[in-house]
């Protein structure tokens, strides 16, 4: 039944083609950042969540009169 709803449709195989192309380009945009980003930039958010410089909520000065 769904396959003669969507054969019925003018032009409907253009659809997979564009988002085949979306995909396409995403992924090789995302590549592209990935081979050309700052390694520092890439090494500091790596180790950002063992950084025991940064604060929490609970170490936070300002939280304590809460």
């Amino acid at each position: 039944m769904y396959k003669n709803v969507l054969q019925s449709i003018d032009h409907i195989a253009i659809w997979p083609v564009i988002s085949f192309i979306i995909f396409f380009l995403f992924f090789i945009g995302l590549l592209w950042w990935a081979f050309t980003a700052n390694k520092k930039f890439i090494t500091k958010m790596s180790e950002m969540p063992l950084d025991k410089t940064s604060q929490s909520i609970s170490n936070n000065p300002e939280n304590k009169a809460l």
